[in-house]
């Protein structure tokens, strides 16, 4: 093989023995996951909002951010369940660039696979000692999920990962919601399928073992916009989008939830920031007009970060992202509390 092997990393089972999560905590989890389950299922009317930082590249930043972002959610409990965006997994288009804070602790030092391990799991510990939110990540590689499925409320599967197949199965094992978003090439069937194969049981290989995964009702989708042959942003979270995306789910009676999160950046914006203001109001708008969407559709999901924009590693901006552009706090602040006001 063309590989080196430098080392052997700790299973999650040792790694969580290094670093244990209290029974105190445990219980926080497990309630927010409830909660989470009960917007997606209809029992609860609460409006979903997954936001913060494209990555999170810096463990002081991203804690700050999530401070006040929990007194905001003091001021929007009636309206919003806020689940803090801490992405620990960056995928790259080409395989090059920074691949996220499980990679690179320091993303001006070379990558160090298990300091990343204990960095994530120390950083979600943190949010949830010093805040109470547990939190969203995306599912780079299905099998590290186990060193952090004890902290997480809610995982995505990205764009360029649904229509993996450990992937889809692993989906399929977890308790939390996972989000599948539609891919690149913009074929919501892609999608579909991986939310199909989500809800469903299967047996499969997963980190050595032979597993059977229960089926996770709570898979769902994510539109966060294509790339046309030309390499052109087109949006899918208009009225016309989420009301196809509808007719879509009704004809598959085989799913037990429906549900999507629209993804206010990426394609959707075209990688235009400022613009996820305008979108999310514009989804909120096609909610309000039609009760069918008011149900579909289940929340946002934002980037956004302490300072505008973005910037490259080393400028060290504190809060300012090194990957995609996010929106700075004041904007975020400000479009949180006239989500609140929309719903």
């Amino acid at each position: 093989m063309n590989m080196i092997f430098e080392k052997k990393l700790a299973i999650p089972m040792e790694v969580k023995e290094m670093y244990p999560l209290s029974s105190r905590l445990s219980d926080v989890v497990e309630r927010r996951a409830e909660e989470l389950k009960e917007i997606f299922d209809g029992r609860s009317e609460l409006f979903l909002l997954i936001i913060g930082p494209c990555s999170a590249d810096n463990e002081e930043s991203v804690l700050e951010y999530i401070r006040r972002l929990r007194r905001v959610q003091e001021q929007v409990r009636d309206k919003i369940f806020i689940v803090p965006r801490v992405y620990t997994n960056k995928p790259r288009t080409t395989g090059d660039g920074y691949k996220g804070l499980l990679h690179q602790p320091d993303p001006t030092e070379k990558p160090d696979l298990f300091k990343g391990i204990v960095a994530i799991r120390h950083l979600f510990m943190r949010v949830l000692e010093e805040t109470g939110f547990s939190c969203a990540d995306e599912m780079l590689y299905p099998e590290n999920y186990k060193y952090v499925d004890d902290l997480l409320a809610y995982n995505a599967v990205g764009a360029r990962s649904v229509e993996n197949q450990q992937h889809r199965l692993t989906a399929s094992g977890l308790g939390i919601p996972v989000g599948m978003k539609n891919p690149t090439s913009g074929d919501l069937e892609v999608m579909m399928n991986a939310i199909t194969a989500a809800q469903h049981k299967h047996t499969f290989i997963y980190r050595g073992w032979q597993a059977h995964s229960q089926g996770n009702p709570y898979s769902h989708a994510i539109l966060r916009g294509y790339m046309n042959k030309h390499g052109e942003s087109i949006p899918n979270y208009h009225y016309e989008d989420l009301m196809h995306l509808l007719s879509i789910y009704e004809g598959r009676p085989d799913l037990e939830h429906h549900a999507v999160i629209v993804d206010t950046n990426h394609a959707n914006s075209g990688k235009r920031y400022l613009e996820q203001i305008r979108i999310a109001k514009e989804v909120l708008q096609s909610r309000r007009y039609n009760p069918d969407l008011a149900r579909l559709v289940k929340g946002l999901m934002i980037e956004s970060y302490l300072e505008d924009g973005c910037q490259k590693i080393g400028e060290g901006i504190f809060g300012k992202s090194i990957t995609d552009p996010c929106l700075g706090w004041e904007k975020s602040e400000r479009l949180i509390l006239e989500i609140a006001d929309l719903l």
